[in-house]
């Protein structure tokens, strides 16, 4: 790796880390004016800040893990980001490990599809989703041997699965 390539890794780096940590400053500031426990964890994964709230044991936070929510509450803290930062955040938020209940569910649905395929269609159409959800479908149905293209526009915008 040359000097400059190694020094734009690290301010990558860097900008992902300033977004996590503006990030978890107002999920800390929400989670006090809502008065609800919880801790923050940031990671930075596949060029995006990761940003995992969790209580231990009993705790209100599941009052905010409702996936809608979740995913309200992300693209607050988005504008957030970006409003602080001058810069676009694709940041992920999860709550309560809403993400890891999402990713389960998106498997049931690929399943779902799938069987549908193997009973002779050509292809199976998902409902429109997110563009990480659509992500982490097309790495499921990537993982079973298929294909999987994202199809339509704005909220319209969905995964069709098909035989590879």
């Amino acid at each position: 790796m040359t000097q400059a390539t190694s020094d734009e890794a690290l301010e990558t780096s860097s900008s992902f880390d300033d977004e996590g940590d503006v990030a978890a400053d107002y999920i800390e500031e929400l989670l006090d004016i809502c008065d609800l426990d919880g801790d923050i964890d940031i990671s930075v994964t596949d060029n995006r800040a990761y940003i995992s709230v969790n209580a231990s044991g009993e705790s209100n936070l599941r009052l905010l893990s409702h996936p809608d929510t979740v995913s309200a509450l992300q693209e607050l803290t988005r504008l957030a980001v970006q409003t602080k930062t001058g810069d676009f955040s694709r940041l992920i938020l999860d709550v309560g490990g809403s993400r890891e209940q999402r990713q389960r569910e998106l498997e049931v649905i690929v399943n779902e599809a799938i069987a549908t395929i193997e009973a002779g269609s050509d292809s199976a159409a998902l409902e429109p989703m997110s563009s990480y959800e659509r992500k982490l479908v097309h790495d499921i149905v990537a993982a079973r041997g298929l294909h999987s293209e994202s199809e339509g526009e704005g909220r319209d915008r969905h995964t069709v699965i098909r035989r590879a």
